[in-house]
């Protein structure tokens, strides 16, 4: 079993869900131990007495003699060189604002992909102004990656943002694995923002779905999405050298907007079949957090670069202004191309 490389250090996961999970479980095929925050002691001693996690992807069995949990969060920062965090954006800050601990020397991880409410920073942002983290320790992890077909052991791509590419490369070494492969890049966030963005035009999809509006006009749909998050993530953080079809922003809306481990999709589909909002939200087991980004979004967009931006518009409408789905979407067809 090779040691963690020096760059990462040891490794702390933070949070308990799917992803967290998943991602859990690539480390533990590179890493001799890791630290893992899990905020409820009784799913631990579960987790422990079980061998998986109690709640999520409980088919992944896990060596839980190699894992250092803790309910302590501060804990979990202190024993660890490199954090991980794998928390919904919804509840980030109230996780964020738990940790005392002098995190500011240490590597950040995000594989939040979602924005910080109220506050409207993406994570990277965030940490660096609230812990005073330094801009060189913070990576990004995107891509089209389900974590319920990473614990299916399908084969998977992950991309690892950092603005020091050999720190990402040397992250990747340890998510590395027989069905999953890595790529590097210095855009951190350009994928943070396609991140969030591709919930929102996933939802887009989901209801158009709920609609039966058919796979022509949801290939339309997707296409101008496209050119959408490129208009506004080229507006917020420009960067030359950036491919909006490479696959942590095209690959990744594509995955989220047709799946059906997609949440956000399957959110949109069941307000596009006459869901109320808030009635799809209670049948939800777990968050949509597009419904989040999409407010977020809008904000950021009103009151900066302003860019042309249809289709995040229309699932505002629905979402925040409980405009008719089908009228809403009828209203930003011509604008298609």
């Amino acid at each position: 079993m090779p040691s963690p490389l020096k760059s990462a250090g040891r490794v702390a996961v933070i949070g308990s869900g799917s992803w967290a999970t998943a991602l859990a479980k690539l480390l533990l095929g590179n890493c001799d131990r890791i630290g893992w925050f899990v905020h409820r002691q009784d799913r631990i001693d579960e987790f422990v007495r079980y061998g998986h996690n109690p709640v999520y992807l409980s088919d992944v069995a896990f060596d839980t003699m190699r894992i250092d949990f803790t309910s302590d969060i501060n804990e979990a920062c202190d024993g660890a060189d490199t954090l991980l965090f794998v928390v919904p954006s919804p509840y980030f800050k109230d996780t964020a604002d738990r940790i005392s601990a002098d995190i500011s020397g240490k590597n950040i991880v995000s594989a939040v992909k979602g924005i910080v409410p109220d506050s409207n920073m993406i994570i990277s942002d965030y940490m660096r102004s609230r812990f005073g983290c330094r801009e060189e320790n913070m990576l990004v992890i995107g891509g089209p990656c389900h974590a319920e077909e990473v614990a299916l052991e399908r084969l998977s791509y992950l991309t690892i943002g950092c603005r020091d590419v050999e720190k990402a490369a040397a992250f990747a070494s340890l998510l590395d694995g027989k069905k999953m492969k890595t790529i590097v890049s210095a855009d951190v966030d350009g994928i943070e923002y396609a991140a969030v963005l591709k919930n929102v035009y996933a939802i887009a999809a989901g209801i158009l779905h709920g609609m039966k509006a058919g796979d022509n006009f949801l290939a339309m749909t997707v296409c101008n999405a496209v050119r959408e998050m490129a208009r506004f993530v080229d507006a917020v953080s420009p960067a030359p050298d950036r491919d909006i079809c490479r696959s942590a922003y095209l690959g990744d809306l594509l995955v989220t907007a047709y799946s059906r481990f997609s949440r956000n999709h399957n959110f949109g589909a069941m307000i596009g079949k006459g869901y109320s909002v808030k009635a799809a939200m209670m049948e939800m087991e777990m968050v949509a957090e597009g419904y989040f980004g999409t407010k977020c979004i809008h904000q950021i967009n009103t009151a900066g670069p302003a860019v042309d931006m249809p289709i995040l518009d229309c699932v505002y409408d629905i979402l925040y202004r409980n405009a008719a789905p089908r009228r809403a979407v009828e209203a930003i067809t011509g604008s298609f191309t």
